[in-house]
């Protein structure tokens, strides 16, 4: 008898296990998304956390650019999409979608805006200066300020002064990377693509 259950735990040993559920792959429910996209392990993860949500048709709308209020509501739902008010808001934005977003963000630092006291929600966002967004949200949050090297990329002057700091930042800590031309491209309009695996990066940095 006792032979006969020392057979039957082997057998049981040999028996595939079921995978636990946080090894299971998720599953994206963009039609525009084919799932092999080198950006989607950054779309899922941004999803699966509710940082970043399809457009209204439902797509993910990965190579749409990336609008101002986009990007300073991603990182008020990365701080838990806190209340937010200012003594003096920006000229446009009170009665808009993304009033408490851009309050949150000017209240912070994170946001400036143009100096006529507008924010330009719906203005298109550009690879540097969607540097400067992540970078200031860097500085809020007390982060060391990274030196990254620009010299390293062709169109490096291209960089405007402004933007240097932050684009270095971005750099150093491998947030913003070049592309296959060895270009940043930092003028180049961001898309949402790019929008979710810099934020993926963001928060799991690789100094380079």
């Amino acid at each position: 008898m006792k032979k006969r259950w020392i057979a039957l735990l082997c057998a049981l040993c040999l028996l595939p296990l079921p995978a636990p559920a946080y090894a299971q792959e998720p599953q994206l429910d963009y039609p525009d998304i084919a799932g092999d996209e080198w950006f989607v392990a950054a779309v899922e993860e941004m999803t699966a956390e509710g940082i970043m949500t399809g457009l209204e048709d439902g797509v993910f709308g990965p190579y749409e650019p990336v609008t101002r209020a986009t990007v300073i509501t991603v990182l008020w739902r990365l701080e838990g999409s806190p209340d937010a008010s200012v003594e003096e808001p920006f000229t446009d934005a009170g009665e808009d979608w993304y009033a408490v977003q851009a309050a949150w963000a000017k209240g912070t630092g994170i946001a400036t805006g143009y100096a006529d006291g507008a924010f330009g929600g719906r203005d298109v966002v550009t690879r540097e200066q969607l540097a400067c967004f992540l970078y200031r949200y860097a500085a809020y949050k007390g982060e060391t300020v990274a030196e990254g090297a620009l010299g390293l990329y062709k169109d490096a002057e291209a960089v405007s002064p402004w933007a240097e700091d932050a684009v270095r930042h971005a750099v150093g800590l491998g947030i913003l990377q070049g592309s296959d031309l060895g270009t940043l491209e930092p003028q180049g309009v961001a898309n949402r693509a790019a929008l979710a695996v810099m934020l993926q990066r963001m928060r799991t940095p690789a100094v380079g």
